[in-house]
């Protein structure tokens, strides 16, 4: 029925699962989402990510950028579209193609649009009055025979001068490269200026050294090479040298400071040449009281490091020296203070392996401003460029925006199941246990699903599932609306399928419980009590089987020597006794409910039995009758990052249309393997459910009174009294 707002448009309003909402049946209707009171859309906001429908329309709509979809930016989407598309009705059809003269030319953005949807089908090479999606979002494509595309970057293709490309592609990369929209590597204006800064500070860095170059290059083109030279044996010298010091100190601690005879000793029977580690342990040299190191006597393993220091350094400060004294090693050590600084103070390494010819080269050319230039002619475009990325974001919303609203708006495609269309947050189906989960939903986040998917009141399985074709693993949440919980638990497998068909591995993490259906509601109670007793059962076989095998072992560690236990009397007669009052107290019960029973009626009967079943059975049929009306989607996707402003019922007749269980054909098939049970055996079971049951209508005759049961006492005998025949009367004369 319709409605009218303070607007003054008539809203048309339906129902789905129990809850109005608000119908969205024609363009009108979307061009003026924007008068539709907030309180009356059913969901507020939705992620842009991991939903069934193209993230790329999401994303558009998304101006902010903050991943979620609001309520105004809907609107401003609405009003948008319905303003550059003439047939308004045409955007409920979630076309792909729309025909140019579809677009509205009488306004300046649909004037722009339609000029830049025929520029994209000029640059594709096509001659045709409609676009597609395709066409319109394939930026490769389009731009790919375009110098200029207004994104800011050049490539080798922007520049004629065949001299410009090879330096675009050393800007590339060196500093790194931009992808192009023509999907082509290229450079923008920043770049261009951080490669330009590099040349200028590699050359003036290096030009600091050209002139001190005694002082920063104390051995010339090989200072790099002695001074890692000197790094490499600078903590074994100075371990030499403190050695010393603490024999000059205490002259009696020298052999503690020297290595070894026992430390050789220990691995002279080896392979001294395979114990280069243990040895280059080792002092450098045999510690002296004059703290100088022998050149010519140095630890095995340190003489070829020292054979390079002294080509390059120690035969250039002091050639054909025999000794080296702690002072002359930090004047050496020293010399290299400003290389060290100058290496601190280097700039522009990005351009180093240039070498410096051609990064001079590179200067002295000075093409910077020929590039920049190529930089504003391609922005001088990106007005026309961003007009075409319009065009992208036109047939991205003329196919995908009315499946958003339905989505958003009423959720028609959730509760259209009929029509095969699913909710958008919808992933696959989940086949377990028989029965087959049509609806569940990618959890991004499971700790977000702690405890608001209890408030949905639906038995929920969380699922890990994982595709070894697709390398990728994710979590689902599956609703099981049908069909019984006695093997749903963690740890249970089965298989998951995704909207393409493709199969994944899934295995139950976590259970909710709640109801699944009145039908096992009402068997619940006694499947209770059965797994109560059953439990009860094995625990006390359990206890019975450990005390009978304590009793053996005791026996056996008492041997055949050990006392025979004698006969007890007292207690053979205590468990006789015991036996018969327990018979006594059956036959007494049993005599009870004849009595109790003796005269009922057999629709008596029947009222007693279905009292029993009512009582034990219809508090957990009601409870669950209640929670099955009021399941409500909305806490999962809540959890899931919805922002759902009205309920998502799924009550108990949509609910059945959710899973599917599996059913056979009737057919009588002999299975050679099964054990059959006897007869005498089905016999008792009958018996012992014919007995329950008679005890229970004996119960229920004598106590409820409200059922107008009551059993007649039993008549008296009444006495025969003689009654005196009357005298005759005389008769009258």
């Amino acid at each position: 029925m319709a409605q009218k707002q303070n607007t003054g448009y008539p809203w048309q309003y339906c129902s789905l699962g129990g809850v109005a909402r608000v119908g969205i049946t024609s363009g009108e209707d979307i061009a003026h989402l924007g008068e539709l009171d907030q309180k009356l859309w059913t969901v507020l906001s939705c992620p842009t990510r991991d939903l069934a429908i193209d993230e790329r329309t999401l994303s558009l709509i998304d101006t902010d950028g903050d991943g979620r979809v609001r309520v105004a930016e809907v609107v401003a989407a609405a009003q948008w579209l319905t303003s550059v598309v003439k047939d308004k009705d045409a955007i409920l059809k979630g076309e792909s193609v729309l025909k140019l003269d579809g677009i509205n030319t009488e306004c300046e953005a649909g004037q722009k649009l339609y000029n830049s949807a025929k520029q994209i089908l000029s640059n594709l090479g096509l001659e045709k009055d409609e676009i597609t999606v395709d066409e319109a979002a394939d930026s490769v494509a389009i731009f790919a025979k375009t110098r200029f595309n207004g994104d800011g970057v050049i490539t080798q293709a922007s520049a004629e001068d065949e001299t410009l490309k090879p330096l675009i592609a050393t800007i590339a990369e060196k500093i790194g490269p931009t992808t192009d929209r023509s999907g082509e590597p290229g450079v923008t204006a920043e770049q261009i200026e951080t490669f330009y800064t590099a040349l200028s500070d590699y050359a003036a860095w290096q030009d600091a050294a050209a002139a001190d170059q005694a002082a920063i290059l104390p051995y010339g083109d090989n200072t790099a090479a002695a001074l890692a030279a000197c790094e490499a044996v600078k903590d074994k010298v100075a371990d030499f040298f403190m050695r010393c010091k603490l024999i000059r100190f205490d002259a009696s601690i020298a052999p503690a400071v020297d290595v070894s005879a026992d430390k050789v000793g220990a691995i002279s029977e080896k392979n001294l040449a395979t114990q280069g580690e243990e040895i280059a342990t080792y002092p450098l040299a045999r510690p002296n009281e004059d703290a100088l190191l022998p050149l010519d006597a140095v630890n095995p393993a340190w003489q070829a490091a020292f054979a390079t220091l002294k080509a390059l350094v120690l035969d250039v400060d002091a050639p054909g020296a025999k000794t080296l004294s702690e002072k002359q090693w930090a004047d050496i050590l020293a010399k290299f203070g400003p290389y060290c600084a100058w290496q601190g103070a280097k700039k522009g390494e990005a351009v180093e392996a240039l070498g410096l010819d051609e990064v001079k080269a590179l200067l002295k050319a000075d093409r910077k401003a020929e590039l920049l230039a190529l930089v504003d002619a391609d922005k001088a475009l990106e007005q026309e460029a961003a007009s075409i990325d319009d065009v992208k974001k036109l047939m991205l919303c003329y196919r995908d925006f009315a499946k958003l609203l339905r989505n958003y708006v009423i959720f028609t495609d959730f509760y259209g199941r009929a029509d095969g269309t699913r909710g958008i947050f919808e992933v696959g189906k989940l086949y377990i246990d028989e029965r087959c989960c049509d609806l569940c939903i990618k959890v991004s986040d499971m700790g977000a699903h702690g405890d608001m998917p209890k408030l949905s009141g639906m038995f929920l399985l969380y699922c890990k599932c994982t595709s070894k074709t697709k390398a990728a693993t994710m979590d689902i949440v599956a609703v099981m609306t049908d069909g019984h919980t006695r093997d749903l638990r963690p740890g249970k497998n089965g298989l998951f399928y995704d909207l393409e068909g493709g199969d994944w591995d899934a295995v139950i993490t976590k259970v909710v419980e709640n109801p699944i259906s009145v039908k096992e509601a009402f068997w619940a109670p006694y499947r209770k009590v059965a797994r109560f007793i059953s439990d009860k059962i094995d625990k006390s076989a359990a206890d019975k089987d450990a005390a009978a095998l304590t009793k053996l072992q005791t026996t056996a560690d008492a041997g055949p020597a050990g006392a025979k236990q004698p006969f007890d009397v007292g207690k053979f007669a205590g468990i006789a006794a015991a036996i018969g009052l327990a018979i006594a107290g059956i036959g007494g019960a049993l005599a009870l409910i004849g009595t109790a029973i003796k005269g009922m009626t057999w629709w008596q009967w029947l009222i007693v039995i279905a009292a029993v079943l009512l009582i034990i059975s219809g508090p957990s049929c009601f409870i669950a009758w209640r929670k099955l009306r009021k399941r409500n989607l909305g806490p999962v996707l809540n959890a899931n990052g919805w922002a759902v402003n009205s309920q998502v019922l799924v009550n108990i007749l949509f609910g059945k249309t959710l899973t599917s269980v599996a059913k056979y054909p009737k057919l009588k098939l002999k299975d050679p393997y099964v054990k059959h049970t006897p007869w005498w055996r089905k016999c008792l079971r009958w018996l012992i459910f014919l007995a329950v049951v008679a005890f229970c209508v004996g119960y229920f005759t004598n106590n409820l009174k409200w059922m107008g049961i009551e059993r007649k006492p039993k008549a008296e005998p009444v006495e025969q009294v003689e009654t005196p025949a009357p005298e005759a009367v005389p008769e009258a004369e």
